[in-house]
């Protein structure tokens, strides 16, 4: 059977890394799980109370290629009352996760062999999304200084477009208004389209998350349902065009994925009026942040830019390993906790780095800590 170079993309690690946690735990093992984005939390009461109703109700077959108008009203809400923003409904599009929503972005923005930026370290699926549809992605070395975001010096003039997350993973890091606004204006300046990622949008500490349509209408804004609403499985997101290309992204969605899961729309729209459970659930991250942040450097583990949001330490733990691959299989096999390798986020730099998340319960992240404690104390 023929098979495309398009196809030869590297292996997503993170899931790796559960597959092999999962394996351990089926042979008796108990297991911490500080190695996947997902909050521990379901879908809020009132999305799966609204569910249930739904489908005693009602069919659920196909919506509109761009999604329930009735979810896409309210989804601009939301902006009017997190960043204070009239957004028009027509804008907003219903999409298949967010990994939905860089589809259509990247299929509607760039031509086969366009260069795209993405700030390194970054979300692994960025790379492997563009390679996958002949696009040529560009890591951005960032600091620690620049606190792992990109800054407008370091963008090659030659980019088709620039993807940006804020708050990022695996850094949890943010980027203030002026600095978003300095890396949309030289994106604007050399031509580049503006993809920004806001997934992580509610999950914050320092202040608040910026979006890029305060600052600009000639952006694509991507979020989701999976984090701030807990709602991973669910596979619902959205993404927000200018005006004028809503038709081209309609055609698009219409021809990949006809629409989104109708049930998941149904439950997003209900989770949208959950705010108290939600904060909940934020104010649990707010506490696993600080448990992070106070036994990571005691355990070895200093060497990190404290997360504005999101819920992850990016740590370097070059002076422990130059290999984070083999580092993280080590404390798997000797604590027990599955973390993940650097190389996921970092191709040329990611050998000295982890990723620790903390979107489990309290006390698995407290337990998790000490076994990681022990671990290093004893290596």
């Amino acid at each position: 059977m023929r098979a495309s170079r398009r196809s030869e993309v590297d292996p997503f690690i993170v899931m790796d890394v559960m597959e092999a946690a999962r394996q351990a735990e089926a042979a008796g093992r108990h297991i911490i799980h500080m190695e996947i984005g997902q909050p521990g939390t379901p879908a809020p009461s009132g999305a799966r109370a609204a569910l249930a109703r739904a489908l005693e109700s009602d069919a659920l077959g196909y919506t509109v290629a761009l999604g329930l108008p009735a979810l896409r009203a309210r989804i601009a809400q939301l902006y009017r009352d997190w960043y204070g923003l009239d957004l028009n409904p027509d804008r907003v599009i219903v999409t298949p996760g967010s990994s939905g929503a860089f589809l259509l972005a990247f299929t509607a923005l760039f031509e086969a062999g366009d260069r795209v930026g993405l700030g390194e370290p970054g979300y692994p699926s960025y790379r492997q999304i563009l390679k996958a549809l002949s696009l040529e992605p560009v890591g951005i070395p960032t600091t620690l200084e620049n606190r792992m975001q990109p800054v407008p010096a370091d963008l090659p003039a030659d980019l088709a477009g620039l993807i940006v997350a804020s708050p990022a993973n695996p850094s949890g890091t943010m980027l203030s208004r002026d600095a978003l606004a300095a890396l949309i204006g030289r994106a604007a300046e050399t031509g580049a389209a503006f993809v920004s990622d806001e997934i992580y949008h509610g999950i914050q500490y320092e202040g608040r998350a910026v979006s890029a349509l305060e600052i600009s209408d000639d952006v694509c804004v991507i979020n989701s349902f999976s984090k701030y609403f807990s709602m991973t499985g669910w596979r619902v997101g959205w993404m927000v065009v200018p005006e004028p290309e809503v038709r081209r992204y309609e055609r698009l969605a219409q021809n990949m994925f006809i629409c989104p899961p109708h049930a998941s729309q149904v439950a997003a729209l209900a989770a949208l009026d959950c705010e108290a459970e939600l904060q909940s659930n934020l104010a649990v991250y707010t506490e696993n942040r600080r448990l992070m942040l106070d036994v990571l450097p005691r355990a070895g583990f200093d060497r990190i830019a404290p997360p504005d949001g999101a819920f992850y330490v990016y740590a370097d733990v070059s002076a422990h390993s130059a290999d984070s691959l083999a580092f993280s299989r080590e404390i798997l096999a000797e604590a027990g906790v599955a973390v993940t390798p650097g190389l996921d986020f970092d191709p040329r730099r990611g050998q000295g780095m982890l990723r620790f998340s903390y979107a489990a319960a309290t006390a698995d992240i407290a337990e998790g800590l000490e076994r990681l404690r022990i671990f290093m104390n004893r290596r």
